[in-house]
């Protein structure tokens, strides 16, 4: 799943080198903190949150194959 995120989000921004992910494990869910150069924050976002939120139906649907629950947290 990390590495899902991290090639997504390189893809979108202009500094690549700066994007950053961290994997926290939990009990029952493992939260991956995207971390970005502050100029490329609002392109990780998108308009109305739509990038982010497509960011977090692909990260859905490939936990859930994975049988796991994996939530993404955009750290600014």
């Amino acid at each position: 799943m990390r590495n899902l995120i991290e090639f997504i989000a390189k893809s979108l921004v202009d500094h690549p080198e700066d994007v950053q992910v961290n994997e926290v494990e939990g009990e029952q869910t493992t939260v991956l903190e995207l971390k970005v150069a502050q100029d490329d924050l609002g392109k990780v976002i998108g308009k109305q949150g739509r990038t982010a939120r497509a960011l977090r139906t692909i990260l859905s649907a490939a936990s859930t194959k994975a049988k796991k629950r994996t939530v993404l947290e955009i750290l600014e």
